[in-house]
Formats: structure tokens, sequence, C-alpha cells
């Protein structure tokens, strides 16, 4: 299945504290069970103004539909093409 970066913009991001990444995780995993197991929240990585997430899904559409039922904005969706690493040097 492909793979997908999301790019959301939300400032103050790296200021969120537990209590809040946990309601936004719940929020996502609560949106994530009402589209079904085609679409897969891998990890993300919280920066000082955004928020970059890894998805496994069939297509951008349901990445988007996640982003609108949860209220996440999803400023930027790219499919992964390739992973590369220092092993990739070997």
């Amino acid at each position: 299945m492909p793979r997908y970066i999301i790019e959301r913009e939300l400032p103050g991001a790296g200021k969120l504290n537990k209590d809040e990444l946990q309601s936004i995780s719940k929020k996502s995993c609560s949106v994530l069970n009402e589209l079904g197991p085609q679409i897969q929240w891998v990890e993300s990585y919280v920066t000082e103004n955004k928020i970059f997430c890894v998805y496994q899904a069939p297509n951008k559409e349901i990445i988007k539909e996640h982003a609108e039922k949860g209220g996440f904005p999803a400023n930027n969706i790219e499919e992964i093409k390739n992973i590369i690493s220092p092993v990739t040097a070997e």
C-alpha cells in the first residue's frame, strides 16, 4: 500500500503539551476507525509550527477525507516514493 507524508501547518505545534497531543491523537484515531482499515497512521513528527505525519493509504483522497472529518489541516500530501538511510550507502 502506498505511503504518504502529510505536512500540517499548526502554529505553536512544538508547544503543545501532553494532554493536547493526546487529544489530537484520540481524534485522529477516532476518524481512522470510522474510515476503516484501508488507512493507517504510522507516526508523526512535531516541529515548532508543523506536524509531519506518515500514513499508509490507497490514495490521497482518503487522507483528505480524514483531515476534513478530523478538522486537521493537510497543507501538503506527498506520496513517498522511496526511503534512504545510512544503510543505503553500503
